[in-house]
């Protein structure tokens, strides 16, 4: 029970340290990028960060820019954080936002009709 809570505690301190340096210390020009949630593994080894990309056609080259910074982004991680071993930044594309998105436009189909 102690290392679900520990494990929890531990994602969001990583999905607001992430995010931070994702928004400040990257620039994204008209790019709105944004960090959804994050996954620890139990043994504290690598992190999944989910990241939703807006516009959606922006989202291949915001996942390689990622991706190519991702040595720079896990040593300012590694800075931040007071815990070790530091997980490993693994990046993920989002998907719940888009089948949330379809499900309103469902709902509201429906509602005109």
């Amino acid at each position: 029970m102690t290392d679900q809570i520990r494990v929890k505690k531990i994602n969001e301190l990583l999905k607001r340290e992430i995010g931070k340096i994702i928004s400040q210390e990257l620039d994204f020009a008209d790019v709105l990028v944004t960090v959804t949630k994050v996954d620890t593994s139990s043994n504290l080894i690598q992190v999944k960060t989910y990241v939703s990309v807006y516009p959606k056609k922006e989202e291949e080259k915001v996942f390689n820019f990622l991706n190519r910074s991702i040595y720079f982004l896990q040593q300012s991680l590694n800075k931040r954080m007071r815990i070790r071993p530091v997980p490993k930044i693994i990046f993920e594309k989002e998907t719940e936002v888009e089948k949330a998105a379809k499900i309103e436009e469902t709902i509201e189909t429906l509602k005109k009709k």
